[in-house]
């Protein structure tokens, strides 16, 4: 994706937040059909969200996306401005990530700050400002955070709160920089929405401009499906030639945010994740930055370490590192591809995975680079910001189905169903099995995982996440007893569907 993928479009940190992705990158909810199809019809702007007439589940731009990754920063607080109902997700999130070892690196103290204003019907009538205004103060006086982070709901979204108000009454009150979120799940269909959302407001209050340039600092923003072990690895890799990663936004410091402004170049660990901050920090001060490739797969690790060898002046100081590398994790690479080799023979290992639509971009490649055939993959949306690397990932690897939906378990099993993979790879938030003989396993681990065996990210993670693949082709167990003993969760005629978008409206005229 290149920096030139849409020139006219400016961040504009006058506004409260920022645009849908809907708006800013013509995404999508819904789509089945070739990757070169879904090019040809992104770029005539045939894309948009639709409807079905049966609908399972979807994400919520709140809770799923950012709960987790504001509740992390170590001296910051969060109101959530809504029922108490929508606050439930912090709930699990402290002891989740009190599993990581302290001597791994998780800060010693580390607590979760958070209240709620818990808006009841008087609410939703008379407005809830003064209630909101008595939440910031309470957080300031229980918590003293060096920031308060105000994440709106569909409550507080549906009665048109006026945040930016209540924020401009009450910031003088109070030493915390007051960030509100604009995230109500009722916003946008595509959960990705809560990422610029998360972004806007970071960008807007609290990056300082920059006193000076720190040559040897690279942010890499981090989502919550790259592990401990990834971010270990990434530290790693980038300290062995000088250079200091700004980890954001999980158990980061206010201060770190404050510096964004200040480094070399903004690297992604995920394209979509990353885009927003990275235009913005571009725009306002001036950071350079890329958004391909992550680094997935030794290929990929390869190029994205010689692109933050750029910006940072380590050309020479990144190829020794590679090469250094290289000695040591090919070899072991290669040899998971061997075994692959002698389970299948001369036949083709058949793998169906990704996620997000990051993910589509980086998992595909690497699962080429493993020697696996991928024919289809599923994400949960897509839009325009990765287009320019979509149609270079069908050049390099061919043309491949993409099922976009939403988290919608009925079309994913149906896609299993009738494709019948070597490997189906499942997002763990959504249960991790499907009634088969051949192995289900996870597409990726939650944020917390400590174990090595977790990584997936740079060379430590291509062999982990390789020996990973391995291991589900030999234990088969769990999927055989699953299938024995358990009913299905379809009937029979929805695996005889032609198309797993069977609901979608525009297609049940038929």
């Amino acid at each position: 994706m290149s920096e030139e993928y849409n020139p006219d479009y400016k961040i504009d940190l006058e506004k409260a937040t920022c645009p849908n992705r809907e708006q800013r990158a013509k995404g999508t909810n819904v789509y089945y059909g070739k990757a070169t199809e879904l090019i040809k019809d992104a770029k005539a702007g045939n894309l948009k969200c639709k409807d079905r007439n049966f609908q399972q589940t979807s994400g919520c731009v709140l809770n799923f996306y950012l709960t987790v990754r504001v509740a992390t920063i170590r001296d910051a607080a969060i109101i959530f401005h809504g029922p108490v109902g929508c606050s439930s997700s912090s709930l699990g999130y402290r002891e989740l990530f009190r599993g990581i070892p302290t001597e791994l690196g998780r800060p010693e103290k580390y607590e979760l700050n958070w209240i709620t204003t818990n808006l009841q019907q008087k609410d939703v009538v008379y407005g809830a400002s003064e209630k909101l205004k008595r939440a910031v103060l309470e957080a300031q006086k229980r918590y003293d955070p060096k920031a308060i982070f105000i994440l709106t709901t569909c409550t507080s979204g549906v009665i048109g709160e006026d945040i930016e108000g209540a924020v401009a009454e009450i910031q003088p009150e109070v030493n915390a920089t007051i960030v509100p979120i604009h995230c109500e799940g009722v916003r946008s269909r595509l959960v990705q929405t809560g990422y610029d959302a998360f972004w806007h407001g970071v960008l807007k209050y609290l990056v300082k401009k920059p006193g000076k340039k720190q040559k040897d600092l690279v942010n890499v923003a981090s989502m919550l499906s790259y592990t401990w072990q990834d971010r270990l690895e990434i530290k790693r890799l980038l300290g062995k030639v000088g250079l200091r990663v700004n980890f954001i936004p999980e158990f980061a410091t206010v201060e770190q945010f404050e510096q964004l402004g200040e480094a070399a170049v903004t690297a992604p660990l995920c394209p979509t994740y990353t885009d927003y901050i990275s235009r913005g920090l571009k725009q306002e001060f001036g950071v350079p930055f890329f958004l391909y490739p992550p680094p997935t797969g030794i290929r990929n690790t390869d190029e994205w370490l010689r692109k933050i060898g750029k910006y940072t002046d380590k050309e020479e100081e990144i190829e020794a590192l590679i090469k250094e590398e290289h000695k040591i994790w090919a070899p072991k690479l290669e040899a998971i591809k061997n075994e692959f080799k002698k389970i299948k023979g001369e036949g083709e290992i058949e793998v169906l995975g990704a996620l997000g639509q990051g993910r589509l971009l980086s998992q595909l490649p690497y699962f080429d680079e493993l020697g696996l055939k991928s024919s289809a993959a599923l994400t949960q949306d897509f839009d325009n910001l990765i287009l320019e690397d979509l149609e270079r990932l069908v050049d390099d690897i061919g043309d491949v189905d993409v099922l976009v939906n939403t988290f919608q378990a009925a079309e994913q099993a149906h896609l299993t169903r009738t494709r019948d993979p070597d490997i189906t790879l499942t997002c763990p938030f959504q249960g991790g099995a499907y009634k088969r003989e051949k192995n289900v396993t996870r597409i990726h681990s939650l944020r917390a995982d400590p174990d090595p065996w977790s990584a997936q990210s740079g060379y430590a993670g291509a062999v982990a996440f390789g020996n990973f693949l391995l291991q589900s082709l030999n234990s088969t167990t769990f999927q055989k007893n699953l299938k024995r003993k358990t009913s299905d969760s379809y009937k029979k005629w929805w695996y005889e569907q032609p198309n797993p978008l069977y609901y979608l409206k525009e297609e049940t005229s038929k």
